[in-house]
């Protein structure tokens, strides 16, 4: 027996004044809503009502526990009127975990016109370059770059990721362009901690083979190495999404464009598929395209 079920048809006998009346108001059938009130009575093993031919009354017993279930009830649904409301106005705090590099860059704005449209969404955006947790560490979604392996995740591609090599113009001109891979091995490279080898292309093989007689720089952060790249230490493999500002300027250059590694993807990525809650679903919907296609940092170096 549904105890919900009983104590509401319990209820309404006592506010309708009779077991027909209830089973209209109901809509069940008047041994339905006999039978939860014998059963709800029979697991509380007290009598409830008062049953003649002609009227029901109330026991002393169950004078009480009209009083507390009417509580019960009202606390239920009104319980289940505000999750409705979840549903049709988001609501709530949204927590979002994000790469460094690229939430600093791109992810201000995204989130502004997030609000503006849903303004009861709160947004809690966390930046972390590790792979988080999202169920053990609580996010509602999480932003990821690369190749994404299967997984119980559910992961929607929001935009397409180029990854690409560059160098200062002043650091080509002293140590030479490299015109096909194995010319890695006689330059600098600058490390991205981070970085995973998705490819069998042959740019990821020299890349561990370049010339380590120079002095190492490696970094967990892909606007550091830009940076220094821009300054002329050295060779980066970094997402156009970081690099294109400095591209656009003449800054860098791109080294090796005819054998760019594949594509990768910035997904967004959640736990649940079936009973979404709204501020999620609206997330994952408002987020989708919201770069363009090609991305909007792409455009400026389509030319290049």
């Amino acid at each position: 027996m549904d105890r919900i079920d009983a104590m509401r048809a319990f209820v309404s006998v006592v506010i309708e004044g009779s077991f027909s009346n209830a089973a209209t108001a109901m809509q069940l059938s008047p041994q339905l809503v006999s039978k939860y009130v014998s059963k709800l009575e029979e697991r509380l093993d007290i009598r409830l009502l008062n049953r003649t031919t002609r009227k029901v009354s109330l026991t002393e017993a169950g004078t009480h526990y009209f009083e507390h279930a009417q509580q019960v009830l009202l606390s239920i649904d009104d319980m289940e009127s505000k999750l409705g409301g979840f549903q049709q106005n988001p609501k709530g705090t949204l927590r979002i975990s994000a790469p460094v590099s690229f939430a600093l860059k791109h992810m201000a704005k995204l989130v502004t016109d997030f609000q503006t449209r849903y303004p009861s969404v709160n947004v809690d955006l966390q930046l972390n370059d590790r792979k988080v947790d999202i169920v053990e560490e609580g996010f509602d979604v999480a932003l990821r770059i690369g190749q994404l392996k299967s997984s119980s995740l559910i992961a929607k591609q929001v935009a397409p990721v180029r990854v690409i090599l560059c160098a200062s113009p002043a650091y080509l001109e002293k140590y030479g362009v490299p015109s096909k891979p194995e010319d890695l091995k006689n330059h600098r490279y600058l490390h991205y901690s981070y970085m995973e080898k998705y490819g069998k292309e042959d740019i990821y093989q020299w890349l561990d083979a370049t010339n380590q007689l120079s002095p190492e720089l490696s970094s967990n952060n892909g606007d550091l190495l830009v940076n220094a790249a821009v300054a002329g230490a050295g060779i980066a493999l970094q997402p156009t999404f970081i690099a294109s500002e400095a591209l656009s300027k003449g800054k860098l250059m791109m080294v090796l464009p005819d054998y760019e590694p594949e594509t990768l993807g910035l997904y967004a990525v959640y736990a649940h598929r079936k009973l979404l809650p709204h501020k999620i679903r609206c997330f994952i919907d408002f987020i989708e395209g919201y770069y363009g296609s090609p991305p909007y940092w792409d455009e400026s170096i389509q030319h290049l």
